[in-house]
């Protein structure tokens, strides 16, 4: 009798499972599964390929293996595993593999390959089975090898050093400091600057940023973790202060001497986009007045530092903005690219080395949104580029000769291009890309015939949970004219007849978009886990936002957060007309410019936005920093009437829903006095904004402090929006 009753309980059981709805039986997602900090995250994300180039040999690298990959086919070759280099290596002092996912091939056709783990950057041949090169210094604080000399420029305590390719260390400088600051980025990382080193093609001269900050005041961050916090000043150079002086150097490893270029007065200028001629004799900048609206792209001597010419001079009323070297033609030395927005969208212009524009290779309404390379076969450069829509990005192939364009991901019908790269010859390219409902594909195709080999169609990682459904859409900005494209995420078990809340997530900024598409139209993960606690989510990519063209990128200029809240707020009118959307309970969140943006539209429209979630927000652009805030706002000196406009502290009286302030309290990027001038600013006009801060943490949280930030803004919002 107990068995019986036992087998006809379970069987209810298993029938009462049945007949829940589908949804029901799928699991749910928890932040460890979401969020980049989570311990299920990595588990969560698309399967992947990592992969590179060997010559025109497509290799894929593990952990333990590298394989070779066939290009018509596709199947893979084992090429080397861990174990055989661990044994390979034996005896050689010092050197210790761990890993083979990082293994580069730097010659081609020669079996040598490239890996540093630790201290130790070795070159192993694989055929003899020995390493045939190593040097000790893979671990400095700055390290760029140069695959032909063999030497590394690196930075150790504060000094500038190379060693060549015997091992022999040259020591460059002897000034470096806090000041002054050798052979790392500056300008604070504005104008596509990312490194300090740039090494010439036959790896024989170093060319290296030296930044004297000694004039720029002192942003007094503080380290709380000792006993007695300790001061640990951050050079911060703001809107309209003093900003610092940056030279270019040149080290020449074969007479041991440095000179620097005749750029004249580096007082209030930016030196960018630091390139060299294919002989390695003339170093090229492009130059950028404090104001950002006079660029001047200037040659020079890289043996004496003399200035030759200037070959190419771009104004603009509003600002020019540098972001790319000049790239000389592999097969012809006496011509190079160089990368515009003169005509109103990022396109690509042929010159020869005097200066003289020889033609525009590419035009039309899109923007090319990278350049790969070169195929010197046919005379062809390669970019990534947005022709085919505003949220979808192909790579093509363009003729030297003619401009004619053909694209070469054909698989990619409607998706966005993840990465591409060339092969050493620019014959072949392998590309990563997503769709809607894809979240990733990766091909192998030539750049003359195209003619794709898929080597991987990645399954959907989210399989078995509850996913919400991710639609995207288009609406007119405020301008009356322009197309803007948003992205709604709404629970799994939505039901159009009930109503929802509602959170805005913006960020608005230059240089950033959120909708494209991509897997689940670029969504982000924080939205699903939102949507699946029964909130719709949607995001509007304003006029400010990039990959549209100059007008498009422009429309904020020294009104910013303006114009991007009149087109938030169409958004905002467009959800009011959903039925499904509750128009009392809408939200607002963002980071960043984003924060900036989320205070801006709960003070401005306090109607509207019942809660707000503000995350590292400027507050005032006076405080941020020269290059960017000037760049979009001018100075406070030159532009009063727009940093007085856009500064959210006069709108702390307007203050009425809830409104959560998060910050990094070491943030060196917004900084401190942003947030906490704003809650000074409430306290007099007596309004009652929340407010927390990460100790030790900079503009974004890392690691698993990140769970925890989701965690809160959600809280934050279930408390009071729901």
């Amino acid at each position: 009798m107990m068995k019986k009753t036992k087998t006809v309980a379970v069987l209810a059981a298993v029938l009462a499972l049945l007949s829940l709805p589908m949804n029901a039986q799928q699991k749910l997602f928890t932040l460890e599964d979401l969020n980049f900090g989570g311990t299920n995250f990595r588990n969560m994300q698309p399967q992947n390929m990592w992969l590179t180039w060997w010559g025109d040999q497509l290799v894929r690298t593990d952990v333990e293996e590298c394989y070779l990959v066939d290009s018509k086919t596709g199947k893979e070759k084992l090429l080397f595993t861990l174990a055989d280099v661990q044994r390979w290596v034996e005896g050689s002092e010092g050197v210790v593999v761990r890993r083979l996912s990082d293994a580069t091939f730097p010659y081609p056709g020669q079996p040598v390959v490239s890996l540093k783990d630790g201290r130790t950057h070795i070159l192993l041949d694989f055929k003899a089975k020995q390493v045939i090169w190593k040097n000790n210094v893979a671990a400095r604080q700055v390290n760029d090898w140069n695959s032909v000399s063999r030497a590394t420029a690196y930075v150790q305590n504060q000094q500038l050093w190379v060693a060549d390719g015997e091992g022999r260390e040259h020591q460059l400088t002897k000034d470096g400091s806090r000041e002054i600051v050798y052979g790392q980025s500056v300008h604070r990382n504005e104008f596509g600057i990312d490194r300090g080193t740039f090494w010439s093609p036959d790896g024989q001269r170093l060319a290296f940023y030296r930044m004297d900050q000694s004039m720029v005041s002192d942003y007094p961050q503080v380290d709380l973790f000792p006993r007695v916090a300790a001061y640990e000043p951050d050079k911060y150079p703001m809107a309209g202060m003093t900003s610092h002086k940056v030279t270019v150097g040149v080290y020449d490893l074969r007479t041991d001497k440095t000179v620097y270029l005749q750029a004249g007065d580096p007082t209030d200028r930016y030196f960018t986009n630091v390139s060299w001629s294919p002989d390695s004799k003339t170093v090229y900048m492009l130059e950028l007045n404090r104001e950002q609206n006079d660029c001047r792209l200037v040659s020079y001597n890289a043996e004496t530092g003399q200035r030759l010419a200037e070959l190419d001079r771009e104004t603009s009323p509003k600002y020019v903005e540098p972001q790319h070297p000049i790239q000389f033609l592999p097969w012809n030395s006496d011509q190079f690219i160089l990368q515009s927005q003169r005509d109103g969208y990022n396109h690509l212009y042929l010159f020869n080395s005097k200066g003289q524009l020889l033609k525009q290779l590419t035009q039309g309404p899109w923007v090319v949104m990278d350049v790969l390379g070169f195929n010197q076969k046919t005379k062809s450069v390669i970019i990534k580029s947005n022709e085919r829509g505003h949220l979808q990005s192909n790579v093509f192939s363009v003729s030297i000769a003619n401009g004619r364009r053909v694209c070469l991901d054909t698989g990619n019908a409607n998706g966005v291009v993840q990465q591409a790269q060339l092969s050493a010859s620019g014959e072949k390219v392998y590309v990563k890309f997503s769709e809607p409902t894809v979240p990733r594909r990766i091909l192998l195709t030539a750049t003359q015939a195209p003619k794709n080999v898929m080597l991987l169609n990645a399954p959907d990682p989210w399989a078995g949970y509850q996913q919400p459904q991710f639609d995207h859409g288009t609406l007119t900005a405020a301008d009356g004219v322009t197309p803007l494209h948003y992205r709604l995420v709404r629970p799994a078990d939505f039901d159009p007849q009930k109503k929802y809340p509602t959170v805005v997530y913006v960020y608005g900024g230059p240089h950033a978009h959120n909708v494209d598409a991509s897997w689940h139209w670029a969504s982000r993960s924080w939205e699903t886990y939102m949507a699946q606690k029964g909130y719709v989510l949607f995001i509007l990519d304003n006029r400010g936002s990039e990959n549209r063209g100059r007008e498009f990128e422009q429309a904020t200029w020294h009104q910013l957060g303006q114009e991007e809240m009149k087109d938030q707020m169409e958004g905002v009118k467009f959800l009011r007309s959903l039925p499904y959307v509750d128009a009392e309970r809408i939200g607002v969140h963002g980071w960043s410019f984003g924060g900036f943006m989320t205070i801006s539209l709960i003070t401005n429209y306090p109607d509207v936005f019942k809660v707000g979630v503000a995350g590292g927000p400027v507050i005032d652009w006076k405080w941020y920093e020269v290059m960017y805030g000037e760049r979009y706002m001018g100075t406070p000196e030159s532009n009063p009437e727009g940093y007085q406009k856009c500064s959210l502290l006069p709108q702390a009286k307007n203050l009425k829903g809830r409104l959560q302030i998060i910050t990094g309290y070491n943030d060196d990027t917004v900084v401190p006095q942003h947030c906490l001038s704003f809650l000074d600013a409430c306290v007099k006009a007596g309004t009652q904004p929340d407010f927390f801060a990460y100790p030790g943490e900079g503009h974004n949280m890392r690691g698993h402090a990140s769970v925890h930030l989701h965690e809160r803004i959600t809280q934050y919002f279930e408390d009071f929006l729901k």
